[in-house]
């Protein structure tokens, strides 16, 4: 398959994520209505290898994407996104995607590549939450958009499922926050 020479240009001619310039290929990103150079990426086979097969990621490899997800591109905006989200549980994704600001269509776009929730919200302890429950922090978290750090001890309560099963949402000191499940233990 042939590569666009508009897409090789505003690459030029290295991986969009990673920089490298070895055996390069379009990405379409999923999901895919009409082809566009607006919705394609230039990927290296290690990037492209690992997008479409998670069970193969290498973290440290997207460490890069605290560069990439600066990028003004909307297509390579919302792949970092993707990618960042893919990764969270390895911990410092969780930083790079809380300063991650990228317009709202981008965000949706993003988001609409997200595979559904694989099995039940599970606490600290591997507990399932539903819909109403109440936990305690079990570690200090600092709630960056309320501003405020919820300390280890304080309850959530009224907990809602999210769209992972990584997060849940609930009310803390008055406020509608979203937090990692794994930084809860229920009650």
């Amino acid at each position: 398959m042939s590569i666009d020479p508009l897409l090789l240009k505003r690459a030029h001619s290295k991986c969009e994520f990673c920089g490298s310039d070895e055996e390069l290929a379009t990405y379409d990103i999923p999901p895919i209505t009409l082809k566009s150079l607006d919705k394609s990426l230039l990927v290296c086979s290690t990037c492209l290898d690992q997008i479409e097969h998670p069970e193969k990621m290498q973290p440290n490899h997207w460490r890069c994407l605290n560069d990439t997800m600066w990028s003004e591109i909307p297509a390579i905006q919302a792949m970092s996104w993707r990618m960042l989200d893919r990764l969270r549980d390895e911990g410092w994704p969780n930083d790079l995607l809380e300063m991650l600001y990228i317009e709202d269509d981008v965000k949706k776009w993003a988001m609409a590549g997200l595979r559904a929730v694989d099995g039940p919200t599970l606490d600290s302890n591997g507990v399932a939450f539903a819909l109403g429950d109440s936990a305690i922090m079990i570690k200090d978290v600092f709630i960056t958009g309320a501003n405020f750090t919820a300390k280890r001890g304080m309850v959530v309560k009224n907990i809602a499922l999210t769209d992972t099963n990584r997060s849940i949402e609930g009310n803390l000191n008055g406020t509608r926050v979203v937090l990692g499940a794994k930084t809860l233990k229920k009650v």
